[in-house]
């Protein structure tokens, strides 16, 4: 018996091995593949014909490629992974949904002109960036730095920004190669600001949608009545939320509206999803139960569609951030010295990086998926609703204002701030309850009534919560008068009320022991954010910009040491 448990051990480590092996063997594909692209198209397109000019574009596309493929192993999470946690989507549904849209995003809208200097973080004017050779290294030790480091942060399963690790790269590289001086503070200083601001107003917004939604329907009786009302109205908001981010992020570098125009098409588009989806919503409550799950079926579809287009999106902005150094090094090797701090991009390039996101999700991405989805806290639909709608919200509110904002630390902000807000309303009721005891603790009555009483509290909707509380604090009044007068309580340890003021019989209060109300109290501390994974996820939030700048600098100083020349 021994043997054949020793032999199946022995099988599930091979099987998990075999598994492993295969999906790097896939990878060394895809990069190998990679970089016959870039041989074939520096030949074709009358490219630097020396061999130091080749082989800097062949080593660019490789780790261009395998930079790609880390950007979908962890960035892409964020955007499918509520839908996944909620489960309105399986994991291998979500993977086909954003691995298509991704591609698409990066190949369709991924843009014309990438600027690699990323956003301003170094002064392109210095002298030393006029130096092709130091400008390649630059550039290439930013995306080894910044692949290796999104790389690592994956295998820790924390969700980083792949932005902010491009940032670090270009900044740790820029010192080494003209100083201190070369780096523009004042950017440096909004980035850092981003750090902040991005997971706050992420999770302010999901918490505040989620807060909506429990007031408007999961407090209310009828619970299926509120939705046929709120739902609707809802989706709108939704729809138009996303046709407005679509048009000012998912295809800003294929055309450009007037923000006039753009909130047209999006409240008409959001209208249309209203009248359509509204006699439907009526139609389905007819055949459900009066609970929350049924409630949240409505936002399955709804959480599918901004799993696409989140998804696409990120491809069209995040894609610029594993082929912006690689157009710039390609820029130089097929126009030689004549090049510019913006690199126009040719499609092959684009269809790297797109499919090498696509690549690195389905390979790499379940790990960050499950993080994002359900180790942070525990999701169902109407949550996962208001992650993403946060995600949509957000982006517009901070480009409305001018602020600089990391989509990675939105998204997963916003789940943060979903389960910080669970706490607080589960701590809350926690108060009210301890009142309740409190409130009768001398009454001497058993602790099955008071068990009764709690349970039905706890099941009742919003407005009979506030009448019970009511009852209970004009029965502490009544009480207080009784004691003040003199009358005491009965023999049975029951106290004798005015009757008007007197509570259902099934909501009689009775005494709880310390010994229960200590196991109640630890039972509302429960956590509800997972402290290990919070403290993680912050933690890496906050080294991404140092590492991956010691990584590029250290990396820019050993190739410039060999002394390459292109």
């Amino acid at each position: 018996m021994d043997n054949i448990k020793n032999m199946r051990k022995l099988e599930q480590a091979t099987r998990f091995n075999r598994a492993d092996f295969i999906k790097l063997g896939l990878a060394i594909l895809f990069v190998l593949a990679a970089a016959a692209v870039a041989l074939y198209s520096a030949s074709a397109f009358g490219g630097d014909s020396r061999m130091s000019g080749l082989s800097v574009l062949i080593v660019a596309t490789m780790v261009g490629g395998y930079m790609a493929m880390n950007i979908g192993a962890n960035d892409v999470a964020n955007n499918v992974g509520p839908a996944v946690g909620s489960k309105a989507l399986t994991m291998g549904g979500a993977i086909l949904i954003a691995a298509v849209c991704e591609a698409s995003g990066a190949i369709i809208a991924g843009g014309d002109v990438v600027d690699t200097i990323r956003s301003g973080i170094i002064d392109s004017s210095y002298e030393v960036l006029q130096d092709k050779t130091t400008f390649i290294n630059l550039m290439l030790s930013a995306l080894i730095s910044s692949a290796v480091w999104l790389h690592l942060a994956t295998v820790l399963g924390a969700p980083v920004s792949t932005t902010h690790s491009v940032v670090g790269g270009i900044l740790g590289a820029g010192i080494m190669a003209g100083g201190f001086g070369i780096v523009q503070w004042t950017k440096m200083i909004e980035i850092v600001g981003s750090w902040i601001i991005s997971p706050l107003l992420g999770g302010l917004i999901a918490a505040s949608f989620l807060f909506v939604v429990k007031r408007t329907i999961t407090y209310k009786e009828d619970q299926l009545k509120a939705a046929q009302t709120v739902v609707p109205i809802l989706l709108f908001l939704m729809t138009f939320a996303f046709c407005m981010y679509m048009i000012d992020k998912g295809f800003k570098d294929i055309f450009s509206l007037p923000m006039p125009v753009s909130l047209g098409i999006s409240i008409v588009i959001g209208l249309i999803v209203y009248f359509v989806c509204r006699p439907l919503i009526i139609a389905a409550s007819a055949k459900l139960e009066n609970n929350k799950e049924s409630v949240g079926k409505f936002f399955t579809i709804p959480l599918i569609f901004a799993a696409a287009l989140l998804s696409f999106a990120h491809g069209t902005n995040d894609v610029a951030n594993a082929i912006g150094p690689l157009a710039a090094i390609n820029d130089l090797v097929v126009h030689g010295d004549d090049f510019a701090q913006a690199a126009s991009v040719p499609l092959w390039i684009m269809i790297v990086g797109g499919f090498g996101i696509s690549l690195g999700l389905a390979l790499y991405g379940p790990k960050l998926i499950r993080t994002v989805g359900s180790e942070i806290t525990e999701l169902d639909q109407i949550r996962a609703f208001c992650v993403a709608m946060s995600a949509a919200v957000t982006v517009l509110v901070a480009s409305a204002l001018g602020l600089p904002i990391s989509s990675t630390h939105v998204a997963v902000g916003a789940v943060f701030g979903v389960g910080f807000l669970r706490e607080g309303i589960k701590r809350h009721y926690f108060q009210i309850e301890q009142t309740i005891i409190e409130a009768h603790k001398e009454s001497g009555e058993d602790t099955t009534a008071i068990n009764q009483f709690l349970e039905t509290f706890r099941k009742a909707p919003m407005a009979k919560k506030q009448l019970l509380l009511k009852a209970i604090k004009q029965r502490r009044e009544a009480e207080e008068a009784l004691a003040a007068a003199g009358v005491a309580i009965d023999s049975e340890g029951k106290m004798k009320m005015v009757e008007k003021k007197a509570p259902a019989a099934d909501d009689a209060l009775p005494f709880l022991s310390k010994k229960e109300q200590k196991k109640l109290k630890q039972a509302y501390k429960e956590e509800l954010v997972k402290r290990s994974a919070f403290n993680k996820i912050i933690a890496t939030w906050i080294i991404t910009v140092p590492v991956a700048a010691v990584l590029s600098g250290t990396i820019f100083l050993v190739i410039s040491w060999f002394g390459i020349s292109y």
